[in-house]
């Protein structure tokens, strides 16, 4: 049943849904908008505009605002266990850290002496130890990076850890590696795999993994199989559902794999993060929009 800004196809959803909230654009200034990240001590909304090679920032009173140009064509960004930005960037073909001074540290770059393709998007663990995935979006052409030859030959899923710097292979098995998103207790781990934006017979699901030893993943499974566009990036709340962007929306997953509901949005949505000041509040970046809503559920937080 559709209503407004949902579309629902499962009672539970509507206790996701604050009824008297709306979508609402903060922005529509982006070529191509990617990465949310929240910043709850400042109240700080950070984003890649991937295509205009820079980040964008936005929060209450103060508006839009250039936060880094040139950005080296970032795309998905996170927080740190410190409140660090960390950053995928494609035309660098690395993951950095933006110190609290806004210096700028290289945690990856190579990965067995070459050069990775262009790390798409990024989570930290508890323990700190960071997970990105490396397809190859930001090499294909000039528009979101450089275009180049991988030197891998492949598409991975890496774990850097906080204790050795090493970056470490957890997955090879992926065309296209995209969002990636913990359970709230961390077993499990869930990975797209957006491979059909580019062949229509490749894969267009989202797998997800339990996590052995902090680092391990095993028994992978396909969690659901997109039926409107490709997934991309993802987030969980507090009770496991996984919120995921989408050709017509944000979809809205049952641990189980039901599909609850959709939040439509009239663009292409790219990515999407829990903000506010209590975490309930739903910040979407698709295409040139960033949009907000509130909804009656918080992010996953440990």
């Amino acid at each position: 049943m559709k209503s407004g800004d949902y579309e629902v196809h499962d009672p539970r959803f509507r206790r996701l849904l604050q009824p008297n909230a709306f979508l609402s654009r903060l922005t529509d200034e982006n070529l191509w908008a990617e990465g949310p990240v929240y910043f709850p001590a400042t109240d700080l909304l950070i984003w890649s505009d991937i295509p205009n090679n820079r980040m964008l920032r936005w929060a209450p009173g103060m508006g839009l605002g250039v936060f880094r140009a040139p950005s080296n064509y970032s795309n998905g960004n996170t927080r740190d266990r410190e409140g660090r930005l960390v950053s995928c960037e494609h035309g660098a073909r690395r993951v950095t850290r933006t110190e609290h001074d806004g210096s700028v540290t290289v945690l990856a770059s190579h990965f067995e002496g070459k050069r990775l393709n262009s790390p798409n998007d990024v989570i930290v663990d508890s323990n700190g130890n960071i997970w990105f995935t490396d397809p190859d979006y930001g090499i294909l052409s000039d528009y979101e990076g450089y275009r180049a030859e991988s030197e891998i030959g492949r598409c991975n899923v890496y774990r850097i850890s906080p204790d050795t710097t090493r970056v470490e292979l957890v997955s090879d098995d992926f065309v296209k590696p995209n969002g990636l998103a913990f359970s709230p207790d961390e077993s499990r781990l869930y990975i797209a795999d957006s491979a059909a934006s580019h062949d229509d017979k490749a894969p267009r699901h989202i797998r997800v993994f339990d996590v052995a030893d902090e680092s391990r993943l095993r028994n992978g499974r396909v969690f659901i199989e997109m039926r409107s566009g490709v997934p991309d990036g993802m987030r969980v709340d507090e009770h496991g559902n996984v919120w995921t962007s989408a050709e017509d929306g944000v979809h809205c997953y049952a641990p189980d794999g039901a599909l609850l509901g959709k939040v439509l949005i009239p663009e292409v949505v790219a990515n999407l993060t829990f903000g506010g000041i209590n975490r309930n509040r739903l910040f979407i970046a698709a295409t040139s929009s960033i949009y907000s809503l509130h909804v009656a559920v918080r992010g996953a937080g440990r």
